[in-house]
């Protein structure tokens, strides 16, 4: 990546580990990597930097991942940012909720390939440049 800015990109999960795992392939390929372990953190977060796309777990206490997920795209100013889950859920009803009634821009099952997630980060952040959505 050419860019002066490094894109930003939000991990939450409230496993501290998998933040940390995350870190280490993203900043590897020029990414910034902001980790929140919770839902509400992640909401204060995301209005106070923006980030270029968010790492979702689904899984979390307290406020779960749809639910972060919702207040983000009920939010004009944070509409925009686009989203992929990264959860343990991996049945098939889980990935269609996510992919075609909530329209997350994609939908990685834990374990998952270093490559596939930059993979699908690559190229969302590269359609979204295109179509020039901020």
């Amino acid at each position: 990546m050419t860019e002066i800015t490094k894109k930003q990109i939000l991990c939450v999960d409230d496993e501290n580990e998998m933040i940390d795992l995350i870190r280490l392939i993203l900043t590897r390929r020029g990414f910034e990597v902001i980790g929140a372990v919770n839902g509400a953190s992640a909401l204060e977060i995301i209005h106070e930097i923006k980030p270029d796309l968010i790492l979702l777990d689904l899984m979390m206490p307290e406020m779960d991942g749809w639910e972060v997920y919702q207040q983000l795209k009920s939010d004009e100013s944070t509409q925009n940012i686009p989203v992929i889950v990264v959860t343990a859920k991996a049945q098939s009803i889980d990935r269609v909720l996510g992919l075609h009634i909530a329209k997350v821009d994609d939908y990685i099952t834990k374990p998952f390939s270093p490559q596939k997630l930059l993979d699908s980060i690559e190229s969302i952040l590269d359609r979204k440049s295109k179509t020039g959505s901020d």
